[in-house]
């Protein structure tokens, strides 16, 4: 998994892991929650995620058994294990989020050409 692409939504990174064995994009769950929580403190959106985590396992919800660990960059340069989710994980967890910037983001993230997705396919239209 060499290629990492990254996107912004509302100014905020959305990082994304090219898997080549399974043919598609893992994406940040971290990020998505900060995104979906308009959080930009580390700390607490790691706590949320936690917890939602937490709440989703008590519930048997499928969403925690698909989440991968993978290895992504952080702030301080040093690689780190983190929770990955694929393209319907993401639209799943974006989901268990009500309100506006939940809809927002699921629908630029669905939608948008500015997506991973959309960018991919962008791309594969273009080398036909």
């Amino acid at each position: 998994m060499s290629k990492i692409s990254v996107r912004f939504f509302d100014d905020r990174e959305v990082r994304a892991i090219w898997d080549d064995e399974n043919a598609k994009w893992w994406f940040s769950v971290l990020d998505i929650v900060a995104v979906l929580t308009d959080q930009d403190d580390y700390n607490k959106t790691r706590n949320y995620w936690k917890y939602l985590k937490a709440k989703l396992k008590k519930e048997k919800s499928e969403l925690v058994s698909i989440t991968n660990q993978l290895k992504l960059e952080a702030k301080d340069g040093k690689k780190y294990l983190t929770d990955m989710l694929d393209f319907d994980g993401i639209v799943a967890l974006g989901k268990e989020f009500p309100g506006k910037q939940a809809n927002r983001f699921i629908e630029w993230f669905t939608f948008s050409d500015d997506s991973i997705d959309g960018k991919s396919k962008q791309k594969a239209k273009k080398s036909t």
